[in-house]
């Protein structure tokens, strides 16, 4: 699909955990309330679990109550969107712009944010850089 970041699915296995790879590549979902990053207020940058590629930053990150780390908006185009009608739902997913892994979906129910969107997305599939110390 011509991402910046391309791998055989032995390369992806390889340096993925099984949950990693499952989520990450095959479009699978982490459990809800049992992600590392469901509840953290920690600053910093959110980047993909696969390939290190900026996402999310802190400061767009809320609390939906959803059971998955929950964000407003992405930093500008790290993220791409692909219509998902899989399990009988009308869904949009959104995958890393850089190497096509799969991050969650996006949902227009973020009452109160600044965009009205909440990204749910899988804490597996995102690594958290903090913030630099003052």
């Amino acid at each position: 699909m011509g991402y910046e970041v391309e791998k055989t699915d032995e390369e992806w296995r390889a340096e993925l955990s099984a949950e990693e790879y499952a989520v990450l590549r095959q479009a699978g979902t982490e459990r809800a309330f049992t992600g590392t990053y469901t509840d953290t207020e920690d600053e910093g940058t959110y980047s993909c679990k696969a390939c290190g590629h900026e996402l999310f930053t802190s400061g767009t990150k809320f609390h939906s109550g959803c059971g998955w780390p929950s964000f407003y908006q992405p930093i500008s185009d790290t993220v791409e969107y692909i219509k998902d009608t899989s399990h009988g739902m009308d869904r949009v997913e959104v995958r890393c712009a850089n190497c096509g892994s799969h991050l969650g979906h996006v949902f227009p129910d973020g009452h109160g944010t600044p965009t009205g969107d909440r990204y749910c997305i899988n804490s597996i599939s995102l690594t958290l850089r903090p913030a630099a110390q003052s």
